[in-house]
């Protein structure tokens, strides 16, 4: 961003914007204007442009911006706080602005009635939030309890099953829903127009760059929705527009408005995080435009280490400290908001639902100690750690032996339960009481099949430097090798015994030495895609994932006491939710049948996303003209900034005015390209699966950079007419971008608003002369 200059100005009437390029140009052009003055009418203005200009150049350009101030100068609308374009103007363009954005977003939100695409899923959560029921999800919990509140205070009463896309909503209320998110979305345009002006203070700048989003149809569907994506691009652009208030107000530092905008664009950063774990992009963006910011006043020989030191404190405070703290109040209320046991407890351990009402360890009273006889599960005892699994399903032909697998599952059914017998003693009820200690051989026979825990020095299917682990045997009686030696590694109980849920430890394979192991691991479709489990012959006690703990334990015998006590903290709780959160978010797959997409897709909008299929067919794609367009500027950005450039070094001669415009130009299309690339380029780097709809922050981005460098381009190709026709050529340029815009959403507005009738991929039909590319599902 072009930076300030703060000598000697009023606070409230000469707050500084990002760019103050148009105030340097108006005092330029009041030099130019007296015949008497050199070229150099400013030190910054000749030292851009060439310090070596001949006497004989300066003369002749000396004359040219003469005739341009004298007569030509006020054709084409300069931008400054002095221009034609007054406050009333640029108040009532915001407003037509928001007005349509209105219209286009609001219009036709109770169709499709039926669900569409992730509404089955974030429609779920709403549910879970208003009937108080846990549950896991890979975001945040900002977005989704906003979207319970929505439904909450417009009559949805969180009885809708939102089972899978295509069901009809009926008589449920969900427009409310689906409003609230519209709302948000109509506010990213203003936005983008409020932003472009504090960037450029040029009116068709805000105009062109707002109408790029106001006529997309890509941000018109994803805005329509019960999604998360228009609560963040809203967050996103608030912390943006924020960001740059608080810069306005850099030549007053320490004021109340500085303090203030710096708060907001904190509590912002913050909300824009709490909604999903990608607003960490704008973080960084604020983050680089801070240190910046930082090092220019490091730079400052005026300023004191002492006045250093208060800024890097005072930023310290609003845009680390305080996100940081509404981050985690978030979560404070989400766990308060849901006390109940839900579908998510599994995935979580067992101290921590130990805190959820209606959990089997909520206020348990449990077996204090582990029996021989007792019917158990065990627990992997790492953050998001599933449970001994086992069912009648064998491994497949290529993973010999095929005998029964084992595998780790998060959901809680009956396959999970294992009996704990002597090593070769069929326990039953009318043996004595004995505790499990450390060191025992024990065998460990799965209920429900009557096979037992076993292991050989056979592959595992996934992790082959591992040991295969199996069911074998059959109602307790096997070989040598069901035989595991408990190993305690940490907190046991008197005498050596193992306490449920708090005692951990490990299951050493007798024969082989190997550790009973979860690895990282997902097995493919025969093992029903749940986690390998795998014996790991590394003796070392450290080995993630081999430690285990009881979560369940049955014995008529053994004394009963309170588990209500493990509960964990509330810094342990959103530890192992951000854990269980990454976890899940890196293993998610596509669903059958579902088309994913690839990052270089997004910006050429290769491909869409089918957000309602059938008679009532909406499809996410964006603008298809404006999209390309907006790539093309990319392109054009080079090209000016070259021939520009090219232009200086050789000496080329040109107005002060001008001067200034480009310089604007720079400095907000290279701050905006900058955001873009923070919220595009890293999905390239990303393991998880992708999907079109990632790519919408950045293109809010995509649009304010080429608001503001067509306006520029326009302008620049109006300076090569004279007289009444270069406003006219100027006007006729801008015109042409908006005409584009318009057109191409008018032709593509069945996108939004819906489609019927056969597809656009078979012949003669209508949609096929819509369907530009074969990639397109329209």
């Amino acid at each position: 961003m072009a930076k300030s200059k703060s000598e000697n100005k009023s606070p409230k009437k000469d707050k500084l914007r990002v760019n103050n390029n148009q105030k340097d140009a108006s005092t330029d052009q009041q030099t130019f204007e007296k015949p008497n003055k050199k070229i150099n009418a400013t030190k910054d203005v000749k030292e851009e442009i060439d310090e070596t200009v001949e006497t004989k150049e300066q003369l002749k350009a000396q004359s040219d911006k003469d005739e341009l101030s004298n007569k030509e100068q006020n054709e084409v609308p300069q931008h400054n706080e002095n221009d034609s374009y007054n406050e009333w103007n640029q108040k009532l363009s915001l407003l037509c602005v928001w007005i349509l954005s209105m219209i286009t977003r609001l219009y036709s939100l109770d169709y499709p009635t039926k669900i569409c695409w992730d509404e089955t899923h974030f429609g779920k959560f709403a549910n879970h939030y208003l009937n108080g029921t846990f549950f896991l999800d890979v975001h945040p919990p900002l977005g989704k309890m906003l979207l319970a509140l929505a439904g909450w205070m417009t009559g949805y009463n969180g009885e809708f099953s939102f089972e899978k896309p295509g069901m009809e909503y009926g008589e449920h209320r969900y427009v409310g829903m689906r409003a609230f998110c519209a709302l948000l979305g109509c506010f990213c345009v203003p936005l983008a127009y409020l932003i472009v002006w504090e960037l450029t203070h040029n009116l068709p700048a805000c105009i062109l760059a707002a109408s790029l989003i106001l006529f997309d149809h890509g941000c018109i569907t994803i805005s329509q929705y019960i999604l998360l994506d228009p609560i963040l691009m809203f967050f996103i652009m608030m912390s943006v527009y924020s960001l740059l208030k608080f810069y306005s107000w850099r030549d007053c530092p320490f004021s109340f408005d500085w303090w203030g905008w710096m708060f907001v664009t904190g509590y912002f950063l913050a909300c824009t995080f709490s909604v999903k774990w990608v607003g960490l992009f704008v973080i960084l963006f604020a983050g680089m435009t801070t240190v910046q910011d930082l090092w220019d006043i490091l730079g400052d020989l005026s300023n004191s280490l002492v006045d250093v030191g208060k800024h890097f404190i005072a930023r310290a405070i609003g845009l680390i400290l305080l996100p940081i703290f509404i981050y985690l109040f978030f979560f404070a209320v989400h766990f308060q908001a849901l006390p109940k046991s839900g579908p998510g407890d599994g995935f979580f351990s067992s101290s921590f639902q130990s805190t959820l009402e209606g959990n089997k360890l909520y206020k348990a009273v449990l077996p204090g100690e582990l029996g021989y006889g007792a019917v158990v599960t065990l627990k992997n005892h790492k953050t998001a750690g599933t449970l001994l699994h086992s069912h009648q399903h064998l491994y497949p032909k290529e993973h010999p032996p095929e005998q029964q697998q084992i595998t780790g599952y998060s959901h809680k059914d009956s396959n999970n339960d294992w009996q704990i017998n002597k090593a070769h003693h069929l326990i039953t009820e009318d043996d004595r009481l004995e505790y499990v200690r450390d060191g025992d051989e024990v065998r460990l026979m799965h209920v429900q099949t009557r096979r037992n825990l076993h292991s050989h020095p056979e592959k595992a299917p996934i992790s082959t430097n591992l040991h295969q682990v199996s069911g074998y045997g059959q109602d307790g009686n096997g070989d040598a090798n069901d035989i595991w030696v408990i190993r305690i590694t940490k907190n046991p109980g008197p005498d050596n015994r193992i306490s449920t849920v708090k005692t951990i430890f490990q299951l050493v394979h007798r024969n082989t030495g190997c550790v009973l192991q979860e690895t990282e691991k997902q097995l493919p479709k025969w093992g029903w895609e749940q986690k390998e489990m795998a014996c790991n012959p590394n003796k070392f006690v450290t080995i993630v994932g081999s430690e285990w703990n009881i979560e369940s334990n049955t014995h008529k015998k053994v004394p009963q006491v309170s588990v209500e006590l493990l509960s964990p903290s509330f810094f342990e709780s959103v530890y192992e939710s951000h854990v269980v959160m990454a976890k899940t978010n890196n293993g998610f797959k596509p669903k059958e049948g579902e088309f994913t997409s690839q990052a270089w897709h997004w910006p050429i909008n290769y491909r869409g996303q089918v957000f309602s299929g059938g008679d009532e067919r909406v499809y996410l794609l964006g603008n298809p003209i404006v999209w390309w367009l907006i790539c093309g500027t990319y392109f054009l950005y080079v090209i000016v900034y070259v021939i520009q450039t090219l232009r200086w070094k050789r000496g080329y001669n040109f107005d002060a005015t001008i001067y200034a415009e480009y310089t604007t130009m720079v400095s907000s299309c290279s701050w905006l390209f900058m955001g873009w690339a923070l919220h595009y380029l890293p999905f390239y780097a990303m393991g998880r699966v992708l999907y079109f709809h990632h790519y919408f922050p950045a293109y809010l981005f995509s649009a304010m950079f080429s608001g503001i460098l067509l306006e520029h381009v326009s302008r620049t190709v109006s300076y090569m007419f004279s007289g009444e026709r270069r406003k006219h050529v100027y006007y006729f340029c801008l015109s042409t971008v908006l005409a584009i815009a318009i057109s191409s959403f008018c032709m593509f507005r069945g996108l939004s608003y819906g489609m019927s009738g056969p597809m656009g991929n078979q012949p003669n039909q209508t949609m096929a002369a819509y369907r530009w590319l074969d990639t397109w599902d329209i």
